[in-house]
């Protein structure tokens, strides 16, 4: 056996042997029925009550984070609309900011877990608590877009399955001052322009979000991203995406940002602004919205996206073979780097999978499989100590650059589960 195949043998075992002590499950599980009828779960829907909770972490550039998705545009078409033109005008138009894949449900998962784990669907899977770390308004919306009940971390768990409430009960919590601080935002499939258009969905964005930005509680150091899923697959995946909010100054509203972003990016940015660690997958190495790398003192990526393609995606469990390959194994996240953040990756990770080599250069700040041709050509600078440091991922053997930006500070002892479930975070639907 040649050294290269004994190392990756070494690796299996290694992993085989880490899973079997932590019952990580290296196949992914059949989604299963609940065992409730549909009566039954109708009555427990209309009896359930919304929880809540509130906390005040102070963040270096924003001390809320919202997320307010719309569905299936192209970059161009959102931008000649006068009412996204209007909402760009009141902040930050971020003009290089990507979905990683195609279609819906993928890109949702991305944004909470750092991961799309080769997911090329829309149908339903649950991903198990120990693959990834993550914790946490329903009016006629559909689950796909609805990212945190893909993970039993939040499904098995009352309280945080709780905090997944409709937009009434966003009404009355503004109302209330019991906003929390990281929230995901979907609107029903009529106003997300899914089953309209990019003029009905962008009418009803500005005059939702503009009742927000008109509401000095909400505004209050709040960081609101406008942004979309997807574009409509004959392009390169760039989508409409603005920065507004409270935590924008006033002299950058009105204003762009041509800084390469995806949806990874904006775990990333929360890890950076919380001091809290990575998942270890692609959040690792994202780039940070530029208003919290002047925090930090991070330098981003400059990508070159002339061979960027984010209408694929790379081989995995959650892939069915629509334009994914299905890989049986659960990929493997880095463990040992200090990511874009620059707290590390979460302990629980580390535990796990810490004696595992990674499946992918999960600090590229672009997803990419030099094995399978994904992303292989796309280059990327970084200016590091008043030098340039020069990145390609067409060598399976490169490590890009992972300088990790002087984050500035925990600002305080928080773990990860205050962002996605305690930072107190809902989904409002």
């Amino acid at each position: 056996m040649p050294p290269s195949s004994l190392s990756k043998a070494a690796n299996l075992k290694a992993l085989l042997t880490r899973a079997l002590t932590l019952n990580l499950p290296l196949y992914p599980d059949s989604p299963t029925p609940s065992g409730l009828s549909l009566s039954e779960i109708a009555s427990a829907a209309a009896t359930a009550v919304p929880e809540s909770p509130v906390s005040n972490v102070p963040g270096l550039a924003f001390d809320r984070f919202y997320h307010l998705w719309m569905e299936n545009t192209d970059f161009k078409v959102a931008a000649a609309d006068e009412n996204m033109q209007w909402l760009a005008s009141q902040g930050i138009l971020l003009t290089n900011y990507y979905g990683v894949t195609h279609p819906s449900m993928p890109n949702y998962c991305s944004s909470v877990g750092g991961d799309t784990w080769g997911m090329d669907h829309d149908n339903f899977v649950q991903m198990p608590s120990n693959i990834s770390t993550v914790n946490t308004h329903t009016d006629d919306y559909v689950r796909r877009h609805n990212p945190l009940v893909l993970f039993d971390s939040v499904t098995n768990n009352d309280t945080r399955a709780r905090q997944i409430k409709n937009f009434t009960t966003f009404e009355e919590d503004i109302k209330n001052k019991r906003l929390p601080q990281w929230a995901f935002i979907t609107p029903n499939v009529t106003n997300d322009a899914h089953d309209t258009n990019i003029t009905f969905g962008a009418k009803w964005e500005r005059s939702w979000v503009a009742d927000l930005l008109n509401n000095t509680y909400f505004m209050n150091n709040t960081l609101f991203l406008l942004t979309f899923d997807e574009d409509a697959y004959d392009g390169n995946n760039r989508v409409f995406s603005v920065l507004l909010g409270g935590a924008i100054p006033e002299h950058l509203r009105g204003t762009t940002d041509d800084t390469f972003y995806t949806h990874y990016s904006t775990i990333a940015t929360v890890s950076a602004n919380w001091g809290l660690p990575s998942l270890g997958r692609w959040d690792c190495g994202a780039n940070i919205f530029e208003i919290v790398a002047n925090k930090t003192g991070y330098v981003n990526y400059e990508v070159n996206t002339t061979n960027l393609r984010l209408n694929e995606t790379y081989p995995g469990p959650e892939a069915i073979g629509w334009i994914g390959q299905y890989s049986p194994v659960w990929p493997v996240p880095v463990t040992d780097a200090q990511c874009s953040a620059g707290h590390g990756v979460l302990e629980s990770v580390k535990a796990a999978f810490a004696e595992s080599t990674p499946t992918y250069n999960y600090t590229s700040p672009y997803p990419w499989d030099a094995k399978n041709g994904y992303n292989a050509d796309v280059t990327a600078t970084r200016p590091t100590n008043g030098t340039v440091t020069n990145t390609t991922s067409d060598d399976e053997d490169v490590t890009l650059s992972n300088a990790a930006g002087m984050a500035g500070g925990s600002p305080s002892s928080v773990t990860i589960t205050l962002v996605l479930a305690g930072v107190l975070s809902w989904l409002f639907i």
